[in-house]
C-alpha cells in the first residue's frame, strides 16, 4: 500500500512540476509572444493583415497574396501561465543590423557577406557595400512566425532584387539652369558616377520601396545605408581620367559663365548710367517748356514780361551790348 501510495504522490509531484509550474512563463520588454493551442495561434476574430494600414503599400494583386490572420499577441509582462497543449513563440523586435550582402542560405555568397554585386545601366559590374537595420513587425507576427518559412531569406532576398532594379535603371535627373537650358555642364552620364552623386537619393528610395516588406514578410526595414559604390578594377583608372577631365571641363564652363554674368552686370550699370545722364539733360528742357506753355497760357503779357525779365537777366551779365537803331 504504502508503495502504492509513493506512486501516486511522486507522479502528482511530476504532474505539477511539469505542467503547473514548468506552464508559468513571462515576456522580456524587447519580446512579444503568440500562444498556440494544439498549433494554432489565438486570432482575432476575423481580422487580417489586410484590415490593418500596413497593408495600404501593396497592389491589388499583392493583397490577394499577403492576406495573413491577426493574432493576439502577448505583450512583455508576466508571469502568464499556459496549458500542457499550449505553446508560446517568443519573438525579439529588437532592431538590428546586418550587411547588406548577409545570405541567411548561404553565407559564403557575396564574397563571404561582405560586398554585393549589380549591374549598372551601362553595363559595368560594380560592387555595393552598406547596412540595413531591420526588426520583427509585432503588428503582424503570423507572416513571420507561421507564414513564411525562413524570412530573413525572404526579406534579403526582395532588398537585393529591389536594389539590383534601382542600379540597373538608375538615372541622375539633370537640373536646368536659370534659363531653362539644359546644363552644359552635366552632358557626362556615367552610372557609378550618377550613383555615387546621389547615394541619399538611392537610400531613400530603398526605404520607399521596402516599406511594403511588413505587410509581405513580417519584417520592418527601419533604414538602408550604402555606404560605398566601386566600380571594376580594370575601369578604375579609366573613370578617374574621365572624372578628371569632366571637372576641367566643368572648371572652364563655370570660369567662362561666371566671366559672362560680369560682363551682363557692367553692360547694365554703364546702360543705367547712360539712362540717369540723358534724363538729367533732358530734364531741364521739359521744365523750361513747361514753364513756357504756363506763360502762353497765363496771356501774352505775360510771355512779353517773362521774355523782358530774361534779356534783363542777360544785360546785367553782359559787358558790352549792341542795340539796333532805325536809320
Amino acid at each position: 500500500m504504502s508503495i502504492i501510495l509513493g506512486c501516486i504522490f511522486g507522479f502528482v509531484v511530476w504532474f505539477l512540476m511539469r505542467y503547473l509550474i514548468s506552464g508559468i512563463y513571462t515576456v522580456d520588454q524587447n519580446e512579444r509572444a503568440v500562444k498556440t493551442s494544439f498549433g494554432r495561434a489565438e486570432r482575432i476574430q476575423n481580422l487580417t493583415t489586410l484590415d490593418d494600414p500596413i497593408s495600404d503599400m501593396l497592389s491589388d494583386d499583392q493583397k490577394k497574396r499577403y492576406s495573413y490572420p491577426q493574432v493576439r499577441v502577448i505583450m512583455p509582462g508576466g508571469p502568464y501561465f499556459k496549458w500542457p497543449w499550449e505553446k508560446i513563440h517568443k519573438v525579439s523586435i529588437a532592431t538590428e543590423t546586418v550587411n547588406m550582402a548577409w545570405d541567411p542560405e548561404d553565407p559564403s555568397a557575396n564574397y563571404n557577406g561582405t560586398m554585393l554585386e549589380a549591374v549598372t545601366k551601362d553595363q559595368l559590374n560594380t560592387g555595393l557595400t552598406g547596412q540595413i537595420r531591420y526588426r520583427v513587425a509585432d503588428r503582424n507576427l503570423y507572416a513571420f512566425l507561421f507564414g513564411i518559412k525562413n524570412p530573413f531569406a525572404h526579406i534579403m532576398g526582395y532588398f537585393v532584387s529591389v536594389l539590383r532594379e534601382r542600379i540597373a535603371n538608375f538615372e541622375a535627373p539633370r537640373a536646368p539652369n536659370a534659363d531653362g537650358t539644359p546644363d552644359t555642364a552635366a552632358v557626362i552620364g556615367i552610372s557609378i558616377n550618377d550613383l555615387r552623386k546621389n547615394l541619399r537619393d538611392l537610400n531613400e528610395h530603398m526605404d520607399r520601396e521596402c516599406t511594403s516588406s511588413a505587410a509581405r514578410y513580417g519584417m520592418v526595414l527601419d533604414a538602408t545605408l550604402i555606404t560605398s559604390i566601386d566600380p571594376p578594377p580594370e575601369v578604375e583608372s579609366a573613370l578617374a581620367a574621365i572624372n578628371t577631365a569632366y571637372n576641367q571641363v566643368s572648371s572652364d564652363i563655370s570660369l567662362a559663365q561666371a566671366s559672362a554674368d560680369q560682363k551682363i552686370v557692367q553692360s547694365k550699370r554703364a546702360v543705367e548710367i547712360e539712362t540717369l545722364r540723358a534724363l538729367a539733360e533732358v530734364e531741364p528742357l521739359a521744365r523750361l517748356a513747361a514753364q513756357l506753355m504756363t506763360l502762353k497760357n497765363s496771356g501774352r503779357d505775360s510771355l512779353r514780361a517773362y521774355v523782358r525779365n530774361v534779356r534783363l537777366a542777360l544785360f546785367e551779365k553782359a559787358q558790352q551790348v549792341f542795340v539796333e537803331s532805325n536809320k
